[in-house]
């Protein structure tokens, strides 16, 4: 999120230390991160220009199929970025002065300023004859003015998927003859945003994993394995502000604390709950270096849990059970998630949240311990 970065640059001001050479046993972590990263990224853009091809096929042929097979392939597309949250809060390519983040992901996203909306049907970008549908000028209306101003990303995608959630029971209910000339107005620039802003999607992924691809010594890749132990707390930093900051705290519990639908992460397809488990086994994917790609393969290496390991197992071993605790209490959280938080504090749905809440609290203590373990002793982590 836009207002998170903020939270990003102010911790990278306070305090961070000056850093020690890197020990021996710290360059496999380092390369195996960043194959790990790697792998991650080329398989979001991957799984996006799947949904991309969908999403043609839909704006080709609009039917009630067509649209539904979108949405499934804007689902699968979501696991595959969800776990990438785990190499944010660094400044690396992701969210740094120039990076793709706020275009990619940001949210929660006032529908008005996309298309039209309950109440105001003539809202919005789309029905702004005047204009002009490009990729420059789309990305250069994100976040103007506001910081849910959101034109591009997954959530301007999902919106004009699905549409305002308005159900109790499920997602958004947007018809495919939304799309189609003469039953809605403006449905030659629904058709063109909805095109335009996917490809833009791809072009933000492209970058990533281009970022931390192999055999350049000029991208950022390159400086990050030879960084020592700097890009070692740069690892806890990512994974300590996602647990804390960013998952247990924005996306959790501000929408615990306010019951408000607005609040939820993925509100117009319903896929919040997924959005929890996602970023949480994003943590434990880079703890114990372990990642499941879109091929099915198994990508394994050695890991901070190593690292600290060697050094107090005990230590290690607390983390690896909490990080466990903290997905499984994710997996826990039914759908839909805006049912989920609404009620009292002992409401099922509530302490389901509550419990994933505390668990990632907790493991976010459990690492900053870890991180001292290998004489990383001063962490600037981003709080809620």
């Amino acid at each position: 999120m836009k207002r998170f970065l903020s939270a990003l640059a102010l911790a990278s001001v306070l305090a961070i230390p000056s850093v020690q050479a890197s020990e021996p046993d710290s360059m496999p972590v380092l390369v195996h991160y960043a194959a790990l990263v790697q792998a991650n990224y080329e398989d979001a853009l991957a799984s996006a220009q799947a949904m991309q091809r969908a999403i043609r096929e839909f704006l080709a042929r609009p039917s009630a199929e067509t649209q539904q097979a979108a949405q499934e392939a804007w689902r699968k597309a979501r696991e595959y970025y969800g776990t990438t949250e785990a190499f944010r809060f660094y400044g690396g390519p992701i969210d740094d002065d120039n990076g793709p983040e706020g275009r990619i992901n940001a949210w929660p996203m006032d529908e008005s300023y996309v298309d039209g909306v309950e109440g105001n049907p003539n809202a919005g970008l789309i029905n702004d004859r005047g204009f002009a549908i490009t990729k420059a000028s789309i990305a250069g209306q994100n976040e103007r003015g506001g910081e849910e101003n959101i034109a591009t990303g997954y959530h301007a995608i999902e919106f004009l998927l699905w549409g305002q959630d308005r159900s109790e029971t499920g997602p958004g209910e947007r018809g495919w003859t939304d799309y189609v000339d003469g039953r809605a107005a403006n449905a030659d620039r629904r058709r063109q945003y909805l095109d335009v802003v996917t490809d833009l999607l791809i072009d933000d992924l492209a970058y990533l994993a281009k970022a931390w691809r192999p055999g350049s010594r000029l991208n950022y890749r390159a400086g990050f394995v030879e960084g020592g132990r700097e890009s070692l707390r740069k690892m806890f930093v990512a994974l300590g502000s996602l647990s804390r900051g960013e998952l247990a705290g924005e996306r959790l519990e501000v929408a615990l604390n306010s019951q408000d639908q607005e609040d939820e992460h993925s509100c117009f397809s319903d896929n919040t709950h997924r959005d929890a488990v996602l970023n949480a086994t994003g943590i434990e994917n880079v703890w114990l270096g372990r990642y499941r790609r879109l091929d099915g393969s198994l990508l394994q290496g050695p890991a901070l849990r190593d690292l600290v390991a060697a050094r107090d197992p005990a230590a290690a071993e607390r983390a690896t059970r909490q990080i466990a605790a903290s997905v499984a209490a994710a997996q826990a959280i039914r759908s839909p998630f805006d049912r989920e938080i609404i009620g009292g504090r002992d409401t099922p749905g509530r302490q389901r949240i509550q419990a994933t809440i505390d668990s990632l609290v907790q493991q976010s203590k459990d690492l900053v311990a870890a991180a001292n373990v290998v004489g990383i002793t001063r962490l600037t982590l981003v709080q809620p």
